[in-house]
């Protein structure tokens, strides 16, 4: 179980890391600290265990590059209190927006509850996430770690508010309206229509028929991440 490797895996992490995360002003973490570093190979180890160990429900895995940073900056999160619970969504920005790349992965049981499609913003990218930004009116989506907020009805229906803990990155998500929520363009009938995915304005977007589901068991405060492999032909403004 992961409640009994949880304090070495701390312990491991302030232990390899020279750029030890602090909480500043509105719960936002420097950006500096999700940046590549050297694992520390016990943790390295122990993170491919847990990749290994994955109960899939016939569902695909993740790719590892995605799954360990994710879970180095699920830990970090999870020491510093960002997040509460033992639930982590990863979306792989590297993947064709017509594939299932979003994982929701229940970490107390090692299970991966959910595989999904979800769209990027419509100035990301069009078949492919290629561009990213911060700011307000982009329609683009922002990379990096989340907590998950509080569940309201908006126009899309049942919605799920984000925040972002990257400054710079995606510290904006709240007061761009960055949200999880449903959207008929983000089906397989939409892809054969149109040979892609439907876009957003910028929210990580999910079929109809799931997104309940999902939002259900993700809200309050769980961690969320968006992957992308490189910052080289990323553009953050």
């Amino acid at each position: 179980m992961i409640y009994k490797v949880l304090p070495v895996l701390v312990f491991l992490l302030s232990s390899f890391s020279s750029n030890e995360i602090t909480p500043i002003k509105n719960t936002t973490l420097p950006i500096s600290a999700f940046k590549t570093k050297t694992l520390n190979t016990n943790f390295e180890v122990e993170v491919l265990r847990i990749y290994s160990d994955l109960h899939n429900n016939n569902l695909a895995l993740p790719k590892i590059e995605s799954f360990k940073k994710a879970m180095k900056g699920f830990y970090e999160m999870k020491e510093k209190g960002f997040v509460k619970k033992d639930i982590l969504t990863l979306i792989d920005f590297s993947l064709s927006s017509n594939t299932k790349r979003l994982w929701v992965i229940d970490l107390a049981t090692n299970t991966i509850l959910f595989n999904s499609l979800v769209a990027h913003g419509r100035n990301t990218g069009d078949e492919f996430a290629n561009s990213f930004s911060n700011a307000a009116e982009s329609f683009k989506s922002s990379l990096g770690f989340y907590a998950t907020g509080e569940i309201y009805n908006g126009k899309h229906g049942m919605s799920l508010k984000l925040d972002g803990l990257e400054k710079g990155i995606n510290d904006n998500a709240r007061n761009r309206g960055i949200v999880m929520h449903a959207a008929n363009y983000v089906s397989n009938f939409f892809i054969k229509a149109h040979n892609r995915l439907g876009r957003s304005q910028g929210c990580p977007a999910l079929p109809t028929e799931i997104t309940t589901e999902i939002i259900s068991k993700i809200k309050d405060k769980s961690c969320l991440y968006i992957y992308y492999p490189t910052t080289k032909s990323k553009s953050v403004s």
